[in-house]
């Protein structure tokens, strides 16, 4: 699709695309906004290990995983064999991976706080062949593939190339590679079906509406599945999470102590109780009585993260 630029409010400007000439042109920009384009922190440039070298290690403190990111110029590779390799070495080398984490970031982990089943690997190239962008079209690949387009007026895109909502699993691939059998052992990619599998029909149609109300707060927002919440996401800020029970649901708002402004006072301060969401406000659904309240509180969550001015 063709941009432009408007010109003394008339006339429209054609922007054209200005080539990356290098890989490490993309590493570059990549590495050093992390956290502004995936919300990751950065921990190693060509980190080598057992004559693999990873172009960029990433850290994601929200699932407490590891992200390996790859940049590429050429077309010619296998994103299903080159993702699951590299999973693979992580998962065979986890010591090393903690290592390479504690001597480039001021924090210490130890092997029992990473989250190893939510690790996956993102592949970053100006295109990306048919033929690649069908191999990812599984359920439950840890494997997400982007797209960068740099323009003449010094705008970049980050553009994530989604599966087409296939039910299958990369399980059932005919395949003797070991690699892909280790990992899908160890790794697994949640959907939102798994957690709203956990409800019953009336929490299921509870969460159901909410989420519509949710998403009609703002065009921009989205949602991943987690390990154990629903998140949903404005500018890759976590705003809300949702955690589907049996017969009810729990919200988190991404809100420190006293942000929250709340009359009703449906909401708890949880601040200095484990649970699963961000942020320190706790709010537990049974029906829809008082939903248009709720996504008000929850709008509060939405625009402080959205501005960042939480």
């Amino acid at each position: 699709m063709a941009l432009f630029r408007i010109e003394n409010n008339e006339c429209l400007e054609n922007i054209k695309e200005q080539p990356f000439k290098l890989e490490k042109e993309i590493q570059s920009l990549t590495e050093n906004n992390l956290k502004g384009i995936f919300g990751l922190e950065f921990v190693k440039s060509e980190f080598s290990l057992n004559n693999f070298r990873i172009d960029s290690l990433a850290y994601d403190r929200d699932t407490k995983c590891f992200v390996i990111i790859e940049y590429k110029r050429d077309k010619n590779f296998s994103v299903i064999d080159q993702g699951y390799a590299y999973l693979s070495l992580m998962l065979n080398n986890k010591a090393d991976f903690i290592l390479e984490f504690n001597e480039n970031t001021t924090e210490t982990l130890k092997r029992n706080d990473i989250d190893w089943s939510q690790s996956r690997v993102i592949f970053i190239s100006p295109s990306f062949t048919t033929y690649q962008k069908e191999a990812i079209n599984f359920k439950d690949l840890p494997i997400e593939l982007w797209e960068i387009k740099r323009y003449n007026n010094k705008t970049v895109n980050y553009n994530q190339i989604k599966s087409s909502g296939a039910q299958e699993s990369v399980k059932t691939i005919n395949t003797q590679d070991k690699n892909i059998e280790k990992v899908t052992k160890e790794i697994r990619v949640y959907i939102e079906t798994d957690h709203i599998n956990k409800g019953n029909t009336e929490t299921q149609e509870l969460y159901e509406k909410l989420k519509d109300g949710v998403l009609n707060l703002d065009d921009n927002i989205t949602f991943q599945a987690k390990k154990q919440t629903v998140g949903y996401k404005i500018e890759d800020n976590i705003f809300l999470d949702v955690v589907i029970l049996a017969k009810s649901l729990k919200m988190y708002l991404n809100l420190k102590s006293g942000e929250l402004q709340d009359e009703k006072e449906l909401a708890r301060d949880v601040s200095n109780v484990g649970h699963w969401g961000n942020g320190s406000y706790e709010i537990k659904m049974n029906d829809t009585e008082n939903i248009e309240y709720i996504l008000s509180l929850i709008k509060q969550s939405l625009r402080l993260n959205k501005y960042n001015v939480s």
